[in-house]
């Protein structure tokens, strides 16, 4: 009798072993995507919009996600947030723009895409696309951009303007740049900082209407003058970071920092009757990446490195919670092994391998082709002049010399900054499986010895 007990005991443990073994290859189950997408995404947050209560309870949610999966505090912290104070002025849509003679207003001759807030003035000076690279282009000019057709050209071109210190950018409006408005959620994206930065030089942008360009019969040198009205601000407003910490068994090895935003556009212009731009691919999709990894990563047996989780605040306010987090680091940068950021991760992208994410800057350094050795389905950006790379939080870290990526899904969907970046407008099993492939070659990265590094002239300059 004692001996079958025995027999029987010994059997029921190799089962619980084996039954354990089995269980060591994390499954990421698309109910729990679906879950934290229709909290993060639903009408009751109103679009998350940054700095506002809004992205607070989102960062909340996150927050207390992160401490029901085990992990700790960071560094330095008490808590799960990280929160800053934030100047944010609002404009009450009423712009004029002076040339000469000429007196244009905002909606009737023009858009204000951008404004840093403040009014501004300088003579006209008129510069092809095409030839914006060797033209002069003296501090204070107001710039009329020609030959610019899409979004793509627009941005590369403000990269060399805004060096240049442009007061103003004006370029004619086409279909293709009406669209950055809309890109925009219907308003004026204006210039906002960190309470404890220095107000720095942005030029406004100007999209100029037809008609408007029949009215500016301007040569160079003529005075251009932009005046702009803010409305009065009682208080500073505040952004948030949700930050969980998993300790790694060995202090030495370094950490690795595993990103996305939580905010988007808050209420924007009704399309369709809808004004709520719900933000389900972007980020609340990039926010679900990092959960469901902690989650994976936090359940596993104790890794070598630490991995830091974080989901910013007010990224699309100019990436303002990432700045306030490569400022304020509950460990020091130089610790850093990598970055990982996921941004807009809802579908796919046409013109990727099926299920595959795409990843800014893939030639830049090694980690996408390691990862991907690994089994993560990632592959090249097919936008490369989109600059995908420098428009994300990872940019900030870049900049700072951390290895720093993004993994994104369909990296221009027709449902991007429109009110339908809703939950139903999600591809959950694609989501899930690219998360999913993303837990064992993160858990190896974790446990090993390999640090990614820049490729020659792959590791991005000062802005």
């Amino acid at each position: 009798m004692k001996s079958n007990l025995r027999w029987i005991a010994a059997v029921g443990l190799v089962a619980v072993s084996a039954g354990l073994g089995a269980q060591q290859k994390w499954t990421v189950k698309q109910e729990w995507v679906a879950a934290h997408e229709a909290f993060l995404s639903s009408d009751v947050l109103h679009g998350r919009g940054s700095a506002t209560r809004d992205e607070e309870l989102a960062a909340t949610y996150v927050a207390s996600e992160f401490e029901s999966y085990g992990l700790k505090t960071a560094p330095g912290m008490s808590g799960y947030l990280q929160s800053a104070d934030v100047i944010a002025p609002e404009l009450d849509g009423h712009a004029t723009l002076k040339a000469g003679a000429a007196d244009l207003a905002e909606g009737t001759d023009f858009v204000l895409l951008t404004s840093n807030g403040e009014s501004a003035s300088g003579p006209l000076v008129k510069v092809a696309i095409s030839d914006l690279k060797t033209a002069h282009i003296e501090k204070g000019a107001a710039v009329l951009l020609t030959g610019a057709q899409d979004p793509g050209a627009l941005f590369g071109a403000l990269r060399e303007l805004r060096h240049a210190g442009a007061s103003m950018i004006l370029a004619e409006e086409t279909p293709a740049l009406s669209q950055v408005q809309v890109m925009l959620g219907g308003k004026t994206r204006v210039s906002v900082r960190l309470a404890d930065a220095p107000a720095r030089p942005s030029a406004s942008i100007i999209l100029l209407h037809s008609n408007a360009m029949a009215k500016l019969a301007a040569t160079d040198g003529t005075a251009m003058s932009l005046t702009v009205h803010a409305l009065p601000q009682e208080k500073p407003r505040q952004t948030f970071n949700a930050i969980g910490y998993l300790p790694g068994s060995d202090p030495n090895a370094g950490t690795i920092l595993l990103s996305a935003h939580l905010d988007h556009l808050g209420i924007g212009r009704p399309v369709n009757g809808d004004a709520i731009y719900n933000g389900a691919n972007d980020d609340a999709a990039g926010t679900t990446a990092v959960l469901e990894l902690a989650h994976a990563l936090a359940a596993g047996p104790q890794l070598k490195r630490s991995v830091l989780f974080v989901c910013y605040g007010s990224e699309e306010m100019g990436e303002l919670g990432s700045t306030y987090f490569g400022e304020h680091p509950p460990v020091p940068l130089k610790d850093l092994v990598t970055n990982l950021e996921f941004e807009m991760i809802g579908n796919q992208d046409p013109k990727m391998p099926k299920g595959v994410l795409l990843l800014t800057g893939w030639d830049r350094s090694n980690l996408g082709p390691t990862l991907k050795a690994h089994g993560a389905l990632l592959g090249p950006d097919p936008y490369p002049e989109q600059h995908f790379f420098e428009r994300s939080d990872n940019y900030a870290l870049a900049l700072r010399g951390v290895v720093a990526h993004t993994a994104a899904g369909w990296g221009t969907p027709p449902t991007y900054h429109q009110p339908d970046d809703d939950m139903a407008h999600l591809n959950i099993p694609f989501m899930t499986s690219a998360i999913q492939s993303l837990v064992e070659p993160l858990r190896w990265l974790a446990d090993s010895d390999f640090k990614p590094a820049w490729n020659p002239g792959g590791m991005p300059k000062g802005r």
